[in-house]
C-alpha cells in the first residue's frame, strides 16, 4: 500500500502545532513531535528540514486558517472582532506561538521573523481592508489604519493570551459561560465604538 504522504504531513503539523504551543521553539523536540504523530522523526526532516523550519511551517498555516476564518468586515467591525474572540477561545495555540515566538525569535531564528515577508502581506490586506472602510467614511480616520487594526486584534485576542490575568480581574474563567459571554459581548460593544466615525452615535 502506497504511502499517503499529505496524512503524515498533517499529523506531523498537528502534533508540531501542540508541542511548540505547550512547550516553545526551544523546549520542544523532534522526538516529542515524532512520537505524538506517531512517525519516524526522519519523515519530519525530510518534510520540513528540521525544528526551526518546522515551527515557520507551523506559524505559517496557523495564520492561513485565521485569515480564511476571519475575513475582516468594515461594516460592522464589532461582528469582526466578535468572530476573532471566538477564534482565539476556540485556538489559544495561535496566540501561544506567537508569543513564543516573540520570546525566541533573536535567539532561534538569525534572519529574523519566519516568513516576516509573507506573513506582513496577510496583515498588511487587513489593514489594507480597513483603510478601504475609512475612505468609504465607514472607520473612524482619528487612529491610523495599521494602529486600529492592531487595537482591534489585541481587543479580540488578549483574553486567550492571558487568562489568568482574565480570571484574576473577573473572578471567572472562560469555561464559565456567563463570562465568556460577558467578555465577548464587550469586545463587541468596545470595538464598535471605537471605530465609528466621528459624528456618529
Amino acid at each position: 500500500m502506497a504511502w499517503d504522504t499529505e496524512a503524515t504531513k498533517a499529523k506531523i503539523l498537528d502534533a508540531a502545532v501542540t508541542e511548540f504551543a505547550a512547550h516553545g521553539p526551544d523546549g520542544t523536540t523532534v522526538d516529542r513531535i515524532s512520537r505524538r504523530a506517531g512517525v519516524n522523526k526522519e519523515r519530519i526532516y525530510n518534510y520540513y528540514g528540521g525544528k526551526q523550519k518546522l515551527f515557520a511551517r507551523v506559524l505559517w498555516v496557523e495564520l492561513e486558517r485565521v485569515a480564511a476564518d476571519l475575513p475582516v468586515d468594515v461594516d460592522d467591525l464589532g461582528k469582526f472582532a466578535g468572530r476573532t474572540y471566538d477564534y482565539h477561545r476556540n485556538h489559544p495555540q495561535l496566540s501561544r506561538l506567537l508569543r513564543w515566538e516573540g520570546l525566541a525569535v533573536d535567539m532561534l531564528f538569525a534572519d529574523g521573523v519566519p516568513d516576516e515577508e509573507g506573513r506582513t502581506a496577510h496583515y498588511r490586506a487587513k489593514v489594507e481592508a480597513l483603510a478601504a472602510g475609512q475612505r468609504a467614511g465607514k472607520v473612524t480616520d482619528a487612529v491610523d489604519a495599521d494602529h486600529l487594526m492592531f487595537l482591534v486584534l489585541s481587543l479580540a485576542g488578549w483574553w486567550a493570551t492571558v487568562p489568568q490575568v482574565a480570571r484574576m480581574m473577573t473572578g471567572a474563567d472562560e469555561t464559565d459561560r456567563d463570562e465568556d459571554a460577558r467578555r465577548r459581548a464587550s469586545v463587541v460593544e468596545a470595538v464598535r465604538r471605537m471605530v465609528l466615525p466621528t459624528g456618529r452615535n
